[in-house]
């Protein structure tokens, strides 16, 4: 069950979802700062553990460089706000609520970053995690979404695209964008940077028009077998983020 308003102010306010409030808001001005926000578009989101279908987001109409922990709203699982002083996007709201939901993901990155959206235009929608170390580490772990759908204003397409993820930490949607899902904000950030980083590297690659030389999929499999059991340096960068960008 969602949070009943007169409890969401509360809730709102905890000193843990406080911290969860200030992880979203650092994790999307770092968005900002490494160039993979597009306008006042796109949204990240994080559930809050132990209160049913309920969820933080980034509100609608601000830069990602200007979202602080007080500007994030509380939103329950039909995408209704609870808290904050700011309205939401219903896309948003349609699109996060259905993955939570359906998938059970804790943090849903959702964004329109350059080289990752480039490729999701392409015949093969996604990056070949046989290429670059970068690329590696989501070997597996890719879900291809090649049927667009346009707008998601209703319920339907977030749903339609939560079931097209199945049980995928990351999902490049045909013609759109890209959703990175994690257990954790810091764990989620991390993986959205270096897969902008991996695609970068094989758009730039692909531009020069030498030959791609891929390595074995048992060498992509053990590179992200290896970063999976590695959180450490995900926590590290992010606790850096938030030295530089405090």
């Amino acid at each position: 069950m969602s949070a009943q308003p007169s409890n969401a102010a509360l809730l709102f306010d905890a000193p843990a979802v406080a911290t969860l409030r200030a992880d979203l808001a650092l994790a999307l001005r770092a968005a900002a700062h490494h160039g993979l926000g597009e306008g006042v578009c796109n949204h990240f989101s994080v559930m809050i553990p132990d209160a049913g279908d309920v969820f933080l987001l980034n509100p609608r109409g601000l830069m990602w460089q200007e979202v602080q922990a007080d500007d994030i709203v509380l939103v329950d699982g039909e995408g209704r706000k609870l808290a904050g002083r700011h309205e939401v996007e219903r896309s948003a709201m349609f699109i996060h609520a259905a993955i939570h939901r359906i998938t059970g993901k804790v943090c849903v990155l959702h964004t329109h970053m350059p080289y990752a959206t480039a490729l999701t235009l392409t015949a093969a929608c996604g990056p070949d995690t046989t290429l670059s170390q970068n690329a590696m580490r989501f070997h597996g772990r890719i879900a291809l979404d090649t049927n667009y759908n346009g707008f998601a204003f209703d319920s339907t397409e977030g749903e339609r695209i939560a079931r097209a993820m199945g049980s995928a930490d990351i999902a490049f949607l045909g013609n759109h964008g890209v959703v990175v899902c994690a257990e954790r904000v810091d764990y989620a950030y991390d993986d959205l940077y270096y897969l902008e980083r991996a695609c970068q590297a094989e758009v730039i690659a692909r531009s020069s028009g030498l030959p791609l030389v891929p390595c074995s999929d048992n060498m992509a499999a053990t590179v992200a077998e290896d970063a999976k059991g590695d959180r450490m340096q995900s926590e590290l960068f992010f606790k850096a983020l938030r030295r530089v960008l405090s």
